[in-house]
């Protein structure tokens, strides 16, 4: 079901002021939990480049096979 951004407004502001400050510490934890996985995504690719002779190597091929 798509979301209804209106339907969710009007849910919200009926629920009483401690509930609706749950509601937003909620929505501030998925936020932080999206941002740090996008910030571990973007370190890896970009330690990729710095690790590629290390990991691709003649010396380690017998490994590859494991």
């Amino acid at each position: 079901m798509p979301a209804d951004p209106q339907a969710l407004f009007d849910k919200i502001q009926a629920l009483p002021p401690e509930r609706i400050a749950e509601v937003e510490d909620f929505v501030d934890f998925i936020a932080s939990r999206a941002e740090s996985k996008q910030l571990g995504r973007s370190a890896m690719a970009a330690s990729a480049a710095s690790f590629a002779a290390i990991w691709e190597n003649p010396e380690d091929d017998a490994y590859d096979a494991l």
